[in-house]
């Protein structure tokens, strides 16, 4: 007897991480913040002086400057830093990192925080090039006799572009194979050729194709204009570390021992002072010309008190350099030592760099809010919970920290499931709390039973 099952979904599970729900910093037009929106609940005035900031840096009236978050922990410092990051789109850099990662055995410190500067300084560079575009409508290979003996190669690639003013079939050098397998071209994509390198771009696929399935996660374009042959102008994106990496690779032969003398040198110290230098030179004289316009990202330092007073002192040096993008630090420190010296100083920061900086402050959750963001968490969770669970949850994390009531979820959803429920009940918040301890109860029982630990 023939078999009939459902197809299950072929769409992909998504990781949910600890700020998936964030969207945006949930503000209204005129600036001010939403009691909830865009995944933030809270902080309101922490939100419109980050909203202020991000008009800011669109408008490009910040390069060069620095932001502090400061607030205690859980106060939704990182989460705001990425609803920057979301208002900002996709094309200002935004490059996150902790400031624990300064400290490796293999590079230096100011190595690392200049590689993650240049990270976070966009180049938009704006050609005027000679190409071939249109609507791929034929795509075939020819082949030859390898002269190994050994099976085949492509000795040409044949292709028909379509424009909405004709076509033209082009036969193409092999070398150009590779390119077109690469952006994983087919018949029905829009696709430009450059006339000069042989580069291949795919664009989308054409959207006569737009019925062609339910659901599809293609970007579909019109069939392109004018002839097949033109002049288009072609708009790049990059980073400065981007043209530090291409510039750095050792420009070798393709024989064993140059390979062997690539895979030999030390990955992240190819990339000099001085190479880095020549690279603004030549960014500078392309901004002169107009041909390229510079993009200041964002750089998100998180938990800055782990940085020194050596990386302190870069920091101060390239916040004024001519090429140097948009700050952001946070701390949930106090009063605290500045690591490598015996001063201590508000957030763990010098005193001549704070001078340099914006403050915003982040204040702690109400129990309020606290229901809010776990209400938003357990539905990007795909979880449910019944009133009285999510009350008794926010109550636990009103005591503890809005952290340990977020991560007492899954396992809480764990419990439902093994009893044969698919809503999270107030028994099952109960039994997670009894069986997990948080930071303040675990601290009361060292101090109770200090002399059967080692210390």
């Amino acid at each position: 007897m023939m078999k009939i099952e459902e197809v299950k979904s072929t769409t992909k599970t998504q990781r949910i991480a600890h700020h998936s729900h964030i969207k945006g910093l949930g503000l209204q037009e005129d600036g001010t913040a939403l009691e909830n929106g865009s995944g933030m609940v809270g902080q309101q005035i922490a939100r419109e002086a980050a909203g202020i900031f991000v008009d800011m840096v669109k408008s490009k009236k910040l390069a060069g400057r620095a932001l502090l978050m400061a607030g205690p922990p859980g106060t939704g410092k990182t989460a705001i830093a990425l609803a920057i990051a979301q208002e900002l789109g996709s094309k200002v850099p935004f490059y996150p990192m902790v400031g624990s990662e300064v400290y490796s055995a293999e590079v230096k410190k100011t190595e690392i925080l200049m590689e993650n500067f240049r990270r976070a300084i966009g180049l938009r560079i704006k050609e005027t090039k000679e190409v071939w575009e249109g609507e791929v409508i034929e795509l075939k290979t020819e082949e030859k006799d390898d002269q190994t003996g050994y099976g085949k190669v492509v000795s040409a690639v044949v292709i028909t572009l379509k424009t909405s003013k004709g076509s033209k079939t082009l036969k193409l050098d092999p070398s150009i194979h590779e390119n077109l397998t690469r952006e994983k071209v087919t018949i029905g994509d829009v696709i430009y050729i450059e006339a000069n390198s042989g580069n291949v771009k795919r664009v989308g696929r054409c959207d006569v194709y737009n019925s062609e399935y339910d659901l599809e996660a293609e970007e579909y374009v019109p069939l392109p204009k004018g002839d097949v042959h033109k002049k288009k102008e072609i708009v790049q994106d990059v980073t400065l570390h981007d043209l530090d990496v291409a510039n750095a690779k050792p420009q070798g032969g393709h024989d064993f021992v140059s390979l062997m003398n690539q895979m030999n040198k030390k990955k992240k110290t190819d990339i000099t002072d001085k190479l880095r230098g020549e690279i603004n030179k030549v960014v500078s004289k392309y901004i002169d010309q107009g041909v390229a316009e510079l993009v200041p990202g964002v750089l998100f330092i998180d938990e800055c008190h782990m940085l020194d007073i050596e990386a302190f002192t870069f920091l101060n040096r390239a916040l004024e350099s001519t090429l140097a993008p948009i700050v952001v630090l946070a701390t949930n420190r106090g009063y605290s030592q500045i690591r490598g010296t015996d001063i201590i100083s508000p957030h763990g920061l010098p005193v001549d760099l704070l001078d340099r900086l914006l403050i915003i402050r982040t204040t702690p959750y109400n129990l309020e809010d606290i229901i809010k963001i776990l209400a938003i968490r357990g539905q990007t969770e795909g979880l449910k919970i019944t009133e009285e669970a999510l009350q008794e949850l926010s109550n636990i994390g009103n005591q503890s920290s809005l952290r340990f009531a977020i991560l007492l979820l899954t396992p809480a959803n764990i419990l439902a499931q093994t009893s044969g429920r698919d809503e999270i009940a107030i028994q099952d918040i109960q039994e997670v709390h009894e069986l997990f301890l948080h930071a303040k109860q675990s601290a009361k029982i060292l101090e109770q039973q200090a002399d059967k630990y080692i210390s």
